[in-house]
């Protein structure tokens, strides 16, 4: 692009995996500030399940449409490859958010994303002097084959490798209901557990339920914000939850594509960050929550 169309009004299409959870509304508060800020007009939307294949469908129909940026969740590096690819060969930069698979070997440019195993690690870190060695431990993923959970998990591993923890390990599907419902049937069956360490939105969310509607105490901590995360560390049946502060992956990506589209600078991997959330700053929180900032 040359100067005399750098002020052109760009396109960009973020595109995102489960797109109606309630973790993508501060991802598209950020967008949308950030698109004010660079008066460029950017939409959000996505699959309502884990479906690559849509994904990359919504890709293509927005590159045939002229988009001239794109965001992409990047759960799966082969799957989203061709596209990214595609999008490449015609001159639209992309670039992931909220998770690039691989790091960079799907094409993209940048990934602004949590760093998932360190954040597993936070999360061992925070919760070790809580768990006796030799306790058997449920740890939990809301979908198979997402490898943002699956380097969350390993690193809570890695990070709780001393203290010789028995695992048991479940999918508990992406709602927060079922996954209540299914931790408390493991929960049922397993009577020494008494420790659940989730790694999503929606298992933490039922790992918290299923904590509050357990006949016996229940350690239960995770990752994400929602108003029911929220409530549950108020209550004390959630210990705390990892925040990945998806505001940040919402505004940064506009500024990216942005500047490369107008003034060819470089996209660069961005850490989204692994904020605890406990009962110190809930309240303060969930101000922030309720402004749609966090």
């Amino acid at each position: 692009m040359n100067l005399s169309e750098a002020s052109r009004r760009l396109k960009l299409l973020f595109i995102a995996v489960t797109c109606d959870e309630d973790f993508f509304g501060p991802v598209r508060r950020g967008m949308a500030d950030a698109a004010t800020l660079m008066d460029v007009e950017v939409e959000f939307t996505g699959t309502v399940g884990v479906d690559a294949s849509g994904m990359a469908a919504i890709a293509r129909r927005g590159l045939e449409q002229g988009v001239d940026g794109l965001a992409i969740v990047v759960f799966d590096v082969e799957a989203f490859a061709p596209v990214i690819a595609e999008a490449r060969s015609r001159g639209v930069p992309v670039v992931a958010f909220n998770i690039d698979a691989g790091r960079g070997r799907s094409g993209v440019l940048s990934g602004i994303a949590q760093d998932f195993p360190a954040a597993g690690r936070a999360l061992a870190r925070r919760v070790a002097p809580d768990v006796r060695p030799g306790s058997t431990v449920l740890l939990t993923m809301h979908d198979p084959g997402i490898s943002a959970l699956e380097e969350r998990r390993d690193g809570i591993k890695a990070g709780l490798s001393g203290h010789g923890i028995e695992w048991v390990e479940t999918v508990t599907g992406h709602y927060a209901e079922e996954a209540a419902r299914h931790i408390l049937a493991i929960l049922d069956q397993r009577p020494e557990i008494s420790i659940v360490l989730a790694t999503g939105q929606a298992d933490t969310e039922g790992a918290a339920l299923a904590a509050e509607r357990a006949a016996r105490p229940i350690y239960a901590a995770g990752f994400d914000l929602s108003p029911t995360i929220l409530r549950l560390i108020q209550t004390g049946h959630l210990v705390f939850t990892t925040d990945q502060q998806p505001y940040t992956q919402g505004f940064y990506p506009v500024i990216q594509l942005v500047l490369n589209i107008r003034y060819g600078l470089l996209p660069v991997d961005m850490d989204a960050g692994a904020a605890i959330v406990d009962l110190s700053n809930v309240a303060r929180i969930g101000i922030l929550s309720e402004a749609g900032y966090r």
